[in-house]
């Protein structure tokens, strides 16, 4: 049988595009890489995604680029990754509310649901930590809960905007301990939500430790417990909240993602370069310093954890709507 020559060019151009497109895949990768952080520069997210990159690139042999695109609560970034051209040159940081959470409340979205993005690593976790002025009457984290129940709505705790993680983490313990703490939104991060404590303005500050550790050294705050199970070691006199038997353990977890679809090859050695990083004396000492909890987790067991997540903000959201 003949093929005709029209027919036979078709054919050998597949053969030929197809070969290029498998070296490609296998010279991965061939120039340099785009990490997008979808906040401002100098936040709490930029040591992370700098200290990632900058391991990342000796491991891969190519500069990765980091690009801070802030706006809308993180989503603006988070879309510019999952929508980039899925070639393995564009990555960037994933928050789990910014990934999770927000497709809930907000439908407009590009990104609907974990099939729409690619995970390569855990980078960090980190838990919130429910801090007082120093001279406060709340020597406990106890203490605190039987007032709060004495007194609905009338304790106040300073967060750092609406559905904010740290919003989400006071409405948890809200629903587990059945208190009503009302919570203050003030924009710029958590830095003014510190202020509002410092002044006064409100009884208590459900924050980060790094926000937190440099007052708590001054004397001017107590940290009455963490939101999180078993000791932090940044804190190690604040009562852990899962241990006390409250299902309050939201925190910021961060990752890096990538366009879904992206190749095999380039995400094979996007995610075997990424737990070497993650599970090295440097990058470890780094996380430590900072009061962040490191876990090298594979795609799959990430994809997991989207999972679990999810179930736990649909719980949260049904107790949002009652409110």
């Amino acid at each position: 049988m003949k093929l005709g020559k029209t027919l036979v060019r078709t054919l050998v151009g597949l053969t030929l595009a197809t070969s290029a497109g498998a070296a490609a895949a296998q010279d991965y990768p061939s120039r340099d890489l785009t990490f997008i952080v979808p906040y401002g520069s100098g936040g709490s997210t930029d040591p992370i995604s700098r200290q990632y990159a900058s391991q990342m690139e000796k491991e891969l042999g190519r500069n990765i680029i980091v690009q801070n695109k802030p706006g809308a609560a993180g989503t603006l970034g988070t879309s510019a990754i999952v929508t980039a051209a899925p070639d393995g040159y564009t990555i960037g940081l994933g928050p789990n509310t910014t990934l999770v959470f927000a497709p809930m409340t907000n439908k407009d979205l590009v990104y609907k649901s974990p099939a729409d993005y690619q995970p390569i690593a855990k980078l960090v976790s980190l838990p919130y930590v429910l801090v007082v002025k120093a001279d406060a009457p709340w020597k406990t984290l106890q203490e605190f809960i039987d007032d709060a129940k004495k007194q609905p709505n009338k304790l106040r705790a300073s967060v750092s905007g609406i559905r904010a993680t740290n919003d989400l983490t006071m409405q948890q313990l809200n629903k587990a301990a059945g208190i009503k703490v009302r919570t203050i939104p003030f924009t710029g991060g958590g830095g003014e939500a510190m202020v509002a404590l410092l002044g006064g303005r409100v009884e208590a500050y459900v924050g980060t430790g790094a926000s937190t550790v440099g007052h708590e050294k001054a004397g001017s705050v107590r940290v009455l417990a963490v939101f999180q199970k078993g000791r932090y070691d940044l804190f190690p006199n604040a009562t852990p909240v899962g241990d006390a038997g409250y299902d309050a353990t939201l925190g910021p977890t961060y990752y890096a993602i990538a366009p879904a679809g992206i190749p095999k090859e380039a995400l094979d050695k996007l995610t075997a370069a990424s737990r070497k990083v993650i599970a090295s004396a440097e990058y470890r000492k780094f996380a430590a310093d900072k009061g962040y909890s490191v876990e090298n987790m594979t795609p799959e067991e990430i994809r997991a954890e989207f999972e679990r997540d999810h179930a736990m903000f649909t719980e949260l959201l049904k107790f949002l709507e009652q409110k």
